[in-house]
């Protein structure tokens, strides 16, 4: 059984060369919102949900600031709930849903999921949905939970995880999905780890930016570095997550393949892997749709 690599909104700020790396400065660059869809022994689970339906029928809401930095498409083909339709699953199917943190272009999906059970870090609860403590003015997009999801919390507890703490994101029923803590992007941000066969897939979230992050010398083109640096709640603590990133590269790069949420040289990657799970033959249904891995 397959993790489904899903693009669920692609952004298109100006200056390629600046937010690529690669290209014209008058090209318009390409930003992924990178998902996954994973079956697991408890149903589908999806990590992050990109831009949702909600959003582009009201997009608005996403803020004029941000819908003008980032020029997203809002095509409702890439939504996470209808790319889920195409694969041949209803969207009931989808039992859980794991976000690396709250920002719009992560939580966007979460109405299109009312059945989900929406699993997140404690402290990014507390503070996108509770204001405990108030959040950076028009950081959140309230209204993407504002339907009073199911949520499921997690701490700093858990078990060891290649030197980090993590904690067993889905309970005993699915031991292999792991919310790893890498503050610093916010405070609760996660990132979520899948075991496939003896090799696991460790989606990062947006605890870094570009794939040359992780080289041995790092390198971010300039404006992707100053998004970056814009989102920092907490530098300090970005900073060092992303260094003990470049470190279990190195040390464990044969186990752990790691990806990040926007980098579209991450995401096109996948796309072309084999990254696959065991499941029950009758959890769920499989998709037939090609360019999944």
């Amino acid at each position: 059984m397959k993790i489904h690599h899903l693009n669920t909104g692609t952004m298109c700020p100006v200056g390629r060369r600046l937010v690529n790396g690669t290209g014209s400065l008058f090209q318009r660059a390409r930003l992924v919102c990178h998902c996954l869809l994973v079956e697991t022994n408890d149903g589908l689970a999806l990590v992050d949900t990109g831009i949702g339906l909600g959003d582009i029928a009201a997009p608005g809401r996403l803020g004029r600031r941000w819908l003008r930095q980032t020029a997203p498409r809002l095509d409702p083909a890439e939504t996470a709930v209808q790319q889920v339709k195409a694969l041949g699953y209803s969207p009931k199917d989808v039992r859980h849903v794991l976000l690396t943190h709250l920002d719009r272009d992560h939580a966007g999906g979460v109405p299109d999921f009312p059945h989900a059970a929406i699993h997140v870090h404690r402290a990014e609860h507390d503070m996108a949905v509770l204001r405990k403590p108030a959040p950076p003015e028009g950081r959140y997009v309230t209204g993407q939970w504002s339907h009073g999801p199911r949520w499921a919390f997690y701490g700093e507890e858990g078990e060891d995880w290649f030197g980090f703490k993590g904690v067993r994101a889905l309970g005993d029923k699915e031991a292999d999905v792991l919310m790893i803590p890498l503050a610093g992007h916010t405070l609760g941000h996660c990132g979520i780890a899948v075991r496939s066969g003896e090799k696991w897939l460790l989606h990062a979230g947006d605890s870094y930016f570009h794939h040359g992050q992780l080289d041995a010398s790092p390198r971010v083109p300039l404006m992707l570095g100053y998004f970056q640096r814009r989102g920092d709640m907490d530098r300090s603590m970005r900073i060092a997550n992303q260094e003990r990133l470049r470190a279990l590269k190195l040390n464990h790069g044969d186990r752990v393949r790691i990806v990040n949420s926007h980098d579209p040289a991450d995401y096109e990657h996948c796309r072309c892997g084999t990254h696959q799970v065991l499941k029950p033959e009758s959890t769920v249904r499989r998709g037939d749709r090609t360019g999944s891995s």
